[in-house]
């Protein structure tokens, strides 16, 4: 085992869980082969909303609605957070596990495709967590922009492809060289853009935590 995974392994063996019903959630989405936060990645989300307190949260990509229960167990009181979800079991899934945390007033999940249902949504949020698919990341960074403020944070999870984003994309398989360079690409403008301050950390799958800038100050020469 590497270092990297003894230390992940570590890591893990000091989590001590999110509830039953989140930790119930996550061991039922596992045996399906949902595909649901890390445990290293889940911590650190529920730490960035509480270091946050966001009032506005936007998810995309509900899958069974577990990182949405996360971050409302971290989100202030008269927090809410909206999530959007395209794959219609996963969405009864979502809303059946939202109605047993009682958190149906508070969640508000719209079925539909993230880039249609983005265009449409109004206000700002103060959160935007990215977990849907990754090909479309860079498509949907302008209206995710538009729809952010100074201060907001972005969070984007699973940057690293399983460790495809360091190789060439010769050395990765055919069908996902386009995914490969379309994160490759979103990763530049996140870093680049001057309307944002960009860290990518080495957390689970990789994560790209963005927090957009005011009015930049230039040094002068």
């Amino acid at each position: 085992m590497t270092e990297a995974g003894r230390i992940s392994d570590y890591i893990r063996s000091l989590d001590c869980g999110h509830g039953r019903l989140c930790d119930q959630i996550a061991g039922e989405a596992i045996k399906g082969h949902v595909p649901i936060l890390k445990p290293e990645t889940a911590a650190f989300l529920k730490t960035m909303v509480s270091i946050v307190r966001p009032l506005r949260i936007l998810e995309v990509g509900t899958a069974v609605g577990y990182s949405a229960l996360l971050m409302a167990q971290a989100m202030p009181a008269d927090a809410t957070i909206t999530t959007i979800e395209n794959y219609a079991p996963r969405v009864a899934k979502a809303r059946e596990n939202f109605r047993q945390a009682s958190m149906e007033g508070r969640i508000r999940l719209i079925e539909g495709d993230a880039g249609e249902v983005l265009g449409e949504l109004p206000g700002l949020y103060d959160f935007v967590f990215m977990d849907a698919a990754k090909g479309q990341y860079l498509s949907w960074l302008p209206r995710i922009l538009e729809l952010t403020k100074e201060g907001s944070v972005i969070f984007s999870d699973n940057v690293f492809q399983d460790g495809d984003i360091i190789e060439s994309r010769f050395a990765v398989r055919r069908r996902d060289r386009t995914i490969h360079a379309r994160m490759r690409e979103y990763l530049y403008q996140l870093k680049h853009s001057p309307e944002l301050e960009t860290s990518i950390v080495p957390v689970g799958d990789g994560v790209a935590l963005s927090v957009r800038r005011g009015e930049v100050c230039h040094e002068k020469h």
